[in-house]
């Protein structure tokens, strides 16, 4: 008798799923969104449950500006001065920094945080590290959605700061609209200068420590990089390469720096090259 009673069960369980069977098989099929369309809705969909309040129509006019240059250059102390000054100015900045992940246990110290104290709690900033989870190139897989979330809540410069990488790591290009290349005061002989690699889709070199006992090798680097930009391809029609010396410690060439990336900012919105 049990088994008598628990068989229309059993039936109806399977005529429940063959109705759920049938519906979804009389769904018709959504259309594929171009692959481009589905970030920018996926980095909508972030943002709106994410604590970033959204700014509707802005996505694609923040300027992204990537950093990247060898361990030690000091990157995340100049990210910290150089977006203090833009913040202080007006801007909204956010940062974008990407750890080294251990290639034995996965996890990463996403210490930039910590390093910009003054940075982040800046009303007008946002800082976010995340770990590269074995990504080559300098960046993580999600770096690009990232980008997409903080131009949505109405950050005007994006700046994204690679771990530190050699000649041949240069995705990071390819994902932003201003590349700067930050360089220490000492770093090899001319020969070392003119191989290709990162050096070919630098559009701002930088040499920073240019203070205290390093500042005479610091200006005689910058000299050595203007000589040798010549020999490199332009990634723009309408912008030639700069070198400026900065420090990070005490702030010397930042308001320049600010500068040369807004006349970049201006010469490729004139020329059309912005919105390519």
């Amino acid at each position: 008798e049990q088994a008598g009673q628990q068989q229309p069960a059993s039936r109806t369980i399977s005529s429940t799923s063959s109705l759920q069977q049938q519906q979804q098989q009389q769904q018709p099929e959504q259309p594929r969104l171009p692959p481009e369309q589905q970030t920018a809705a996926a980095g909508a969909a972030a943002a709106a449950s994410s604590q970033l309040p959204l700014q509707p129509g802005v996505v694609g006019t923040s300027l992204r500006v990537g950093l990247s240059g060898p361990p030690g250059a000091g990157k995340s102390s100049l990210i910290e001065t150089w977006g203090c000054y833009l913040a202080d100015h007006g801007s909204k900045v956010a940062v974008l920094a990407v750890d080294p992940s251990s290639v034995e246990t996965g996890g990463a110290i996403l210490g930039d945080k910590t390093r910009m104290a003054r940075l982040s709690p800046h009303p007008n900033a946002f800082v976010r590290p995340s770990p590269a989870r074995g990504t080559l190139g300098g960046v993580s897989r999600a770096t690009y959605d990232a980008m997409v979330i903080c131009e949505a809540a109405g950050y005007d410069k994006v700046l994204v700061e690679t771990v530190g990488v050699g000649q041949s790591e240069v995705a990071v290009a390819d994902l932003v609209d201003c590349m700067v290349l930050v360089m220490p005061p000492v770093g090899g002989d001319d020969l070392q200068m003119i191989k290709r690699g990162i050096m070919e889709v630098a559009d701002i070199i930088l040499v920073n420590k240019a203070d205290g006992p390093t500042e005479a090798a610091a200006t005689r680097a910058a000299a050595e990089y203007a000589g040798c930009l010549h020999l490199m391809p332009h990634r723009y029609r309408c912008w030639e390469p700069q070198v400026l010396p900065v420090s990070a410690h005490t702030g010397k060439g930042v308001p320049a720096l600010a500068r040369m990336v807004a006349e970049f900012q201006q010469a490729l919105t004139a020329s059309g090259e912005l919105e390519q």
